[in-house]
């Protein structure tokens, strides 16, 4: 696990959301959502909300993989894309 994954680790857990199961999995994060989440609101506002989150992390950025996940969908959001991602 990397620093920057840390950082997001700990920002995430402090949301305090009922029913979320928040963790690393290798380089990315897991996120595990009750059933009835609107997976399509989720990622509609992610980046926005993401942005947000962010200005309480310091340090230099990294490549990070979200994968969010309700029980019946899935999908994955990259953050700080490298140059194999483009």
């Amino acid at each position: 696990m990397n620093v920057y994954q840390q950082k997001w680790l700990t920002v995430l857990h402090h949301t305090n959301l009922p029913g979320w199961k928040i963790e690393a999995q290798g380089d990315d994060i897991f996120i595990e959502m009750p059933h009835v989440t609107d997976l399509k609101l989720i990622r509609d506002n992610l980046p926005e909300t993401l942005a947000l989150m962010s200005l309480d992390i310091s340090g230099p950025k990294e490549r990070l993989k979200f994968i969010i996940h309700n029980g019946y969908e899935q999908f994955d959001y990259l953050l700080n894309p490298g140059k194999a991602d483009l």
